[in-house]
Parts: structure tokens; sequence; C-alpha cells
């Protein structure tokens, strides 16, 4: 469910942004100046919020983008398999999220994690 629609002119560093679907975090944005006819320009450095891909893209300061909802959670580490089953602290519900390596390595059970739901999915960020 988005929100909120920005212009391109108006993304700044940290803003997260939906491309073609995906969610997006805004690393670096280069805008240019208006000509006599022309429009402004925006070169965007973009990082991908689950799977940490990374985007750069050029396109008219007059463009929109959609900024997803993300809502971040706590939860209990169940067990930790192939994904990493946890148990929501405020509303008791069990998941089984996706996680990076990195993270999954100091996972015990019943440790605290912190999750985000961007737009439906589902991502471990860190560990409490």
């Amino acid at each position: 469910m988005v929100l909120k629609i920005i212009g391109a002119t108006d993304a700044r560093v940290g803003t997260n942004i939906l491309i073609e679907g995906n969610p997006y975090t805004v690393r670096k944005i280069d805008i240019s100046k208006t000509g006599k006819h022309g429009h402004a320009k925006c070169r965007i450095e973009a990082v991908g919020i689950i799977n940490d891909s990374k985007r750069v893209f050029v396109i008219p300061g007059h463009d929109r983008f959609e900024v997803p909802m993300i809502e971040k959670r706590k939860g209990q580490v169940l067990s930790v398999t192939d994904k990493v089953s946890i148990m929501d602290l405020e509303n008791f519900e069990t998941l089984d999220i996706a996680c990076p390596e990195e993270i999954k390595s100091d996972l015990q059970e019943n440790s605290n994690v912190e999750y985000w739901d961007i737009e439906g999915q589902k991502i471990i960020k860190r560990k409490f």
C-alpha cells in the first residue's frame, strides 16, 4: 500500500522509493539545471533494501516515484533453518522469513531481531 508519491527532484539521500515494484534506498542523487527549453535531469544511484542490488538511472526531474510503506517490527527467533522462524512480539504471529547470511550466522533461538515489512515482503534487518 503506497501512501505517498514524490517527484524525482524531491528525493534525497536515504529516501525509500519503488522502482519497477522493488524497494530501493537512494544513496546518491545529482540534479542538473534546466536548459533554455529543457527540463532538469536527475541521476539517481539506489541500493535495493531486500537484495542489496545497485541501480543507477537517469530520469526527467518531473517524473514521480512511489514511496513504500515500511513497518519496522520486533520478533523473537524460534528456530533457524533455511528460513528463520520468528514470533512477532506484539501480536504473537509466527512467520518464516528469509534472512541475509551475515545476520543468520549470529542468530540463536530466543534472541530478538528487528524485521521490516515492506509492501508485504518481510526481511530481517538486525539482531538486538
